[in-house]
């Protein structure tokens, strides 16, 4: 009989601490982003006053570069509701052709610092002679987007997406798989004049 009040003893008090060591304690949710909702695209072609045109998307808008030391034909194309800017900057080609790329690549690669992989991605558009290379910049490096078209005689354009946040890949991946297909767009509607 002692046997058996000893083993109830011992079942009830494991049961005891099974059913105390099963609350639930509080784990905090780990930081979240906020969902963010892109609208339709609808593109506008720009035709202003410079040696290009393209399409942008209808909620950015291009505005005049007015920082120090920029050149008659630099822009930069807003997307205000995203915090991001694609600095766009033309140069006139007269023989230099070779050093605007190399300057363009190592403005790409000066961010393998920090970046996990950068991809690039030819681009050819020989009806409107349109050569380029867009580089795709993994991690969460300063500019992840960046893109220089040419005609390779007369006409080269640089771009380069920046956001005004604190470089975050997670954070950032959303808008910048949205905006990555406006370069394309820009890219393949892009004519020299």
């Amino acid at each position: 009989m002692k046997f058996n009040r000893l083993t109830i003893f011992f079942l009830l008090s494991a049961f005891t601490l099974v059913l105390l060591g099963c609350k639930e304690k509080y784990t905090p949710k780990p930081k979240a982003y906020y969902r963010i909702e892109f609208p339709e695209k609808e593109y506008q072609n720009w035709n202003e006053s410079a040696p290009f045109s393209f399409d942008h998307l209808n909620i950015s808008t291009v505005e005049k570069d007015k920082g120090k030391g920029t050149e008659q034909y630099w822009f930069n194309l807003q997307y205000p509701t995203y915090h991001a800017t694609i600095h766009l900057s033309y140069k006139n080609v007269s023989g230099n052709l070779e050093e605007y790329l190399e300057d363009s690549r190592k403005m790409a690669y000066k961010h393998s610092i920090v970046a996990d992989a950068i991809a690039e991605q030819v681009y050819f558009n020989p009806e409107e002679k349109v050569y380029g290379m867009v580089y795709r910049i993994k991690g969460n490096a300063a500019s992840s987007l960046q893109f220089v078209a040419t005609d390779s005689t007369k006409h080269f354009l640089r771009g380069a997406l920046y956001f005004q946040e604190h470089p975050n890949q997670d954070s950032l991946a959303p808008v910048i798989k949205y905006i990555d297909k406006d370069v394309v767009r820009l890219l393949e509607t892009l004519k020299w004049k």
